[in-house]
């Protein structure tokens, strides 16, 4: 027996003309989960033994969450415009504000975060790569959300897959009855759970700066290179060059620039401890 999508109503409570999404709470569980994490960073190294007045604490990290969801939204908003449909949107550049139409790029909202915690940082006097080690061991519990999102949605599904597969699914969202893998299902596991872990327990132990931050490019870029085998391409897009999907591309330079980092990382302190 092949497993169908469960109907789930997107709307989790709907108060007269107020609807709450269960999109909109993976969201909220998102900040919630950065939050918590966050809090806990604060008992690792080095953060734990910075002394005033550039210690660390609970504003920093609501400062650090407002700015990043601000680059999220907007970083996402145009990086989806960018790297997937910019013909469509030079044609229609209002439509680019319709965020609730739809329309999210994680490589884009990822460099919004990074723009986001520069300004953090050139703001509060700290080191950029201090700020980025600290946030990124907290950001894969907020993508796990996401997915739960996406699959409660009904959306990017994965691509068609054996009907012997246990887990294989019929999504209805996609038109067809065809079994498909239930991507998000694996993107939660992968770059959700397996990077927190990873990131978690490296992170633990005081690393060279901007060493954190490359284990997460890495781990991300190669978690999702490897989803986007089972997840449908976008149907504008097609596969790209050499049969990979443009999601694949996108993570193409975000591995190569966490090898680059981790090294360029480890030959600063070096060279510092040297001087």
């Amino acid at each position: 027996m092949v497993l169908t999508f469960p109907k789930i109503d997107p709307v989790a409570l709907q108060i007269g003309p107020l609807a709450v999404h269960w999109y909109g709470l993976t969201y909220l569980a998102a900040f919630g989960l950065f939050m918590l994490l966050a809090m806990l960073r604060l008992r690792h190294e080095p953060f734990a033994s910075v002394r005033p007045p550039m210690s660390w604490g609970r504003k920093d990290i609501e400062d650090i969450l407002f700015l990043g969801v601000l680059g999220v939204v907007l970083g996402g908003r145009i990086g989806y415009c960018l790297f997937y449909k910019p013909e469509y949107y030079l044609a229609h550049p209002l439509e680019v504000f319709y965020i609730w139409q739809g329309g999210m790029s994680f490589h884009g909202g990822m460099l919004g975060v990074i723009a986001a915690q520069w300004w953090y940082a050139r703001t509060r006097g700290r080191p950029f790569w201090q700020v980025m080690d600290f946030v990124a061991p907290c950001v894969p519990t907020g993508l796990a959300a996401g997915r739960v999102g996406n699959f409660i949605n009904g959306e990017l599904w994965g691509r068609a897959a054996d009907p012997s597969l246990p887990w294989a699914m019929i999504f209805p969202h996609s038109g067809s009855m065809v079994p498909r893998h239930p991507s998000q299902v694996y993107q939660f596991l992968m770059e959700g759970v397996l990077l927190f872990i990873i990131l978690w327990v490296y992170a633990r132990k005081e690393r060279k700066p901007a060493q954190v931050s490359a284990v997460f490019l890495i781990g991300y870029g190669v978690f999702r290179f490897i989803a986007e085998y089972f997840r449908e391409p976008d149907s504008h897009l097609g596969l790209l060059s050499m049969g990979l999907s443009m999601g694949q591309w996108l993570c193409v330079p975000m591995v190569l620039a966490g090898i680059g980092l981790w090294f360029w990382g480890g030959a600063r302190q070096t060279s510092s401890s040297r001087t």
